[in-house]
């Protein structure tokens, strides 16, 4: 009896998710909802509307659709294309609405440097600005040369060991060019180990005259078979140093890169600090960071009070250079005026330069 009860509970179970299924894939597409999970105060870089266009634009049917014809999958992809969005999920609730839950990438600063206009989080992850994003972060400008091309969209730490395996991948191949030359210093100093060894004999009958001779035939023989060989060893110590001068480039260029990337993440650990202070966080408006001649990264700020520019040079010593300049800002520019210079020097420890 317990067995025939269960049967029919069974039965019952799969005849009902069988008629949810045919009801489900009738059901149709009544309303579209977009969530954007963390918009903030510091503004957006999407927006409903936008996402609501993307979806029509790439001609996925949605709304008056059957359920069984949205491609979901498809809207994810479609919208986790563009790089400021972290994470899309779409999904369609039982009342026949579909919905998409967006969680958008937290910049923390903009890049309007080297021929870029694109956003940059904390974690060095680097998507272009959209056209239409309003987002209230601190700028940088400059001449600073970024370590990864303008079209760049992804972590820059990626960009920058790609480039590094292309270099050890060019190291590598310039390697495999001096085995010829190799071969070459093998097979010479073998010729240099045969010459060494030959010498003549005086034969039992032979004249005087006849052995010297052929000594002398001999000597000139190793002398032009010397001259030869000396020839050949410069010129392969030549074709090995060339190979050798073009991998140091290449090792240059590598150091290169990963100085460029180590002054990137200085520079997102500089704003990070601004933006962690209240005062400094409304005070700075732009951020200027340029290459010195001797290849450091040096930062100038534009405040928002006054006409100055503060000239704060290498990210160093941060904490006591803003603290320099505030106590000047509060017993100096309050007193002598904001616009009183036209720059404002921290570099140097222990004192503040001016310039009008």
């Amino acid at each position: 009896m317990l067995a025939l009860v269960w049967a029919a509970v069974v039965a019952y179970i799969v005849c009902a998710a069988s008629a949810a299924r045919a009801r489900r894939a009738a059901q149709t597409v009544r309303g579209i909802v977009i969530d954007v999970t963390d918009s903030s105060s510091q503004g957006h870089l999407v927006s409903s509307r936008q996402v609501r266009e993307w979806i029509a634009r790439s001609g996925i049917p949605t709304l008056g659709a059957k359920v069984s014809e949205v491609n979901l999958a498809g809207i994810e992809e479609l919208i986790a294309r563009n790089g400021f969005v972290d994470e899309a999920n779409a999904y369609i609730t039982y009342g026949g609405e579909l919905c998409v839950d967006i969680s958008q990438r937290r910049p923390v600063l903009r890049l309007l440097t080297d021929g870029m206009n694109a956003y940059v989080t904390s974690r060095g992850y680097v998507f272009a600005a959209p056209a239409r994003s309003s987002l209230y972060v601190p700028v940088v400008t400059g001449s600073f040369r970024l370590p990864f091309p303008a079209s760049w969209t992804g972590f820059a730490k990626d960009c920058i060991e790609a480039e590094k395996r292309k270099i050890d991948e060019r190291i590598a191949e310039l390697e495999r060019e001096k085995y010829p030359f190799y071969k070459r210093e093998r097979d010479n100093d073998e010729n240099i180990r045969a010459l060494r060894r030959m010498r003549i004999k005086k034969g039992w009958f032979e004249r005087e005259e006849a052995f010297a001779g052929r000594v002398r035939e001999l000597r000139a023989k190793k002398e032009a078979l010397r001259r030869r060989y000396r020839y050949e060893e410069r010129l392969v110590g030549e074709g090995i140093a060339r190979i050798e001068a073009r991998q140091e480039a290449e090792r240059a260029k590598q150091k290169k890169l990963e100085k460029s990337y180590e002054d990137f993440c200085k520079l997102i650990t500089f704003v990070e600090f601004v933006e962690s202070d209240d005062f400094w966080r409304s005070e700075v408006v732009q951020i200027v960071a340029s290459t010195s001649d001797s290849g450091a990264l040096e930062v100038a700020l534009v405040p928002r009070s006054g006409t100055h520019t503060v000239l704060f040079g290498r990210i160093e010593r941060v904490e006591e250079k803003f603290d320099k300049l505030l106590r000047f800002y509060r017993h100096g520019l309050n007193h002598l005026g904001w616009d009183r210079y036209r720059t404002v020097d921290v570099r140097y420890a222990g004192q503040v330069v001016c310039r009008k």
